[in-house]
């Protein structure tokens, strides 16, 4: 078993109790300056009659997995293996989703605190006896799934999407930036997301860490770039976040075409230039749909019918029902139904798509959280 359906496992089992309880444009734009935006995409009219999960419901799901997911997540964040700090991303963007839905630094604190010990566990380049970079940049190595010990830029990529949203999540907060000792521990990580994370692997070679070979993995990091143009106070490097964010964004957008078995939704391949079938699987295009969510909120590549397009996908033909779950977007193959880590995050847009979500049986802490995100956003 993988490291992600490892984790898909343990968050399953997590919240076993919690199921059982409860039986989850056109051309890029450049992005949007600050100041952020308070408020996110506004709803669509839910169906007459429908009535949605307000925040407190998903929140009372998410905290019953509370302690296990201390239990497991702490030593992940502790961790100098960087795919484990790939594995932590799913809870970390929980506590980010349900800090936004709630404005509760419970979840907050949480949150740093396992990006602050992330960074604690990193180490000089050079002082990695298996890297093949040995420069001045902090980092971890990987001893996991045949990396030998040496840096991974899809690992970092993979985490930090979400520990910089985390950062964009205290910026939007003005109570949270204006308190001294919070603004401090943003600074930190601010500076070091710039630095030893960005500003390393694009120094490191651009077309082969940042620019990859696949939709999802050049999506992680068209969400750290746009997390930082929002973020930085240098010109310098504003500009280059914006040069990342607006290539990757047209690439992925000139991937989509019209799905071969529903005309109302989107199909892509994860191979670029390609529209071969079956297309980008479902678990990898979590991570298309993560950047995409948030691109879209920031008006920036994405408007409101490609969101129309996406939702068609997940409702018509990645979930067409019932428990049937589809491995690819072209609605072949059969897979174990998660998208906590992607497209649950299309109800933020449409009410009748979330009141649907809400019948969804796969439910982690993750998908938990981003449905109380959801249903914050479309309350507001």
């Amino acid at each position: 078993m993988n490291s992600r359906s490892t984790r898909r496992t343990l968050l399953l089992l997590g919240v076993a109790s919690a199921v059982a309880a409860t039986v989850a444009e056109s051309a890029a734009r450049p992005c949007v300056a600050r100041p952020l935006p308070e408020t996110l995409s506004p709803a669509v009219a839910p169906s007459r009659g429908v009535k949605l999960k307000p925040v407190s419901y998903w929140t009372s799901v998410f905290e019953q997995s509370w302690d296990y997911q201390s239990a497991t997540a702490q030593p992940m964040s502790r961790s100098e293996d960087s795919q484990d700090h790939y594995d932590l991303a799913y809870t970390l963007d929980g506590n980010v989703a349900m800090f936004r839905a709630t404005g509760t630094t419970r979840y907050l604190d949480r949150a740093l605190t396992y990006v602050e010990n992330v960074v604690n566990a990193s180490s000089p380049s050079a002082a990695l006896p298996r890297s093949t970079f040995q420069d001045r940049y902090r980092g971890w190595g990987s001893s996991k799934s045949g990396q030998g010990g040496d840096e991974v830029p899809l690992y970092e990529s993979y985490y930090w999407r979400y520990a910089t949203q985390l950062l964009v999540a205290m910026r939007q907060d003005t109570k949270v930036y204006a308190d001294a000792a919070y603004r401090a521990r943003y600074e930190r990580l601010l500076s070091f997301a710039e630095v030893d994370i960005f500003e390393k692997w694009f120094t490191r070679g651009a077309a082969e860490t940042i620019y990859r070979e696949r939709t999802h993995m050049a999506a992680h990091w068209a969400l750290i770039a746009l997390h930082l143009s929002q973020l930085t106070g240098d010109a310098t490097r504003r500009a280059r976040y914006r040069q990342v964010l607006t290539t990757i964004g047209a690439e992925i957008r000139n991937q989509m075409t019209r799905n071969p078995v529903e005309p109302t939704a989107y199909f892509w391949s994860d191979v670029w230039g390609s529209t071969r079938r079956p297309g980008q699987d479902v678990g990898h295009g979590n991570g298309v749909m993560a950047y995409v969510v948030e691109a879209r909120d920031r008006s920036t590549t994405w408007n409101s019918a490609d969101m129309t397009a996406f939702g068609s996908l997940l409702t018509k033909v990645i979930w067409p029902g019932g428990t049937t779950y589809r491995e690819f977007v072209d609605g072949t193959g059969s897979d174990n139904g998660w998208i906590a880590d992607g497209f649950v995050k299309l109800g933020r847009y449409d009410p009748n798509i979330q009141h649907r979500l809400e019948s969804y049986q796969v439910v982690n802490d993750q998908f938990a959280a981003n449905m109380a995100l959801n249903a914050k956003i479309l309350r507001a």
